[in-house]
């Protein structure tokens, strides 16, 4: 990453990797996913910039320009049986990459703090890898719902999207 605290002083107050994966394990508890026979779940966060994910949304889905989060399914449509799993690995549910540039813009344009608006970003990323979608406005409101939800338990105020 390009970013340094001199140049972008909210970067130096973003969330440390322990804070992640208790807000990760949080919503996990909350979603309670059944795909796992443990219980237990891995996943990977990324935070780049607008040309790194620029590069990803025109390979994988084909759209040339920046976006703010890319979820990479490990899972995709088929979840494996739970005799299928190791019983003593956690399942790994895949990648979730959001851009700082994008989600600095978004934050400002939304009148809250970039945390925010990276915990939302990554909380929408976890409904992908989870199955969730939003191909109508139907199902776009019930994510949107669920993401309200996710930050709440987090001790986030919840946005107006």
């Amino acid at each position: 990453m390009s970013y340094s605290p001199a140049s972008q002083p909210e970067i130096a107050q973003l969330p440390e990797g322990t804070q992640w994966q208790e807000w990760f394990q949080r919503w996990l508890e909350v979603l309670n996913p059944d795909l796992s026979p443990i219980h237990s779940y891995e996943l990977s966060l990324r935070l780049t910039d607008d040309r790194e994910i620029q590069a990803l949304n025109a390979r994988y889905r084909h759209q040339d320009k920046p976006t703010d989060v890319l979820a990479f399914a490990a899972l995709e449509n088929t979840h494996p049986q739970a005799d299928e799993l190791p019983s003593s690995l956690p399942l790994y549910l895949g990648d979730i990459v959001i851009s700082l540039d994008t989600a600095q813009k978004q934050a400002q344009t939304q009148g809250h703090s970039l945390q925010t608006e990276l915990v939302w970003l990554a909380s929408h990323g976890l409904l992908h890898l989870l199955g969730w979608d939003h191909p109508d406005d139907d199902s776009l409101m019930q994510m949107l719902d669920k993401q309200q939800l996710l930050l709440h338990t987090v001790g986030l105020s919840t946005l107006d999207r």
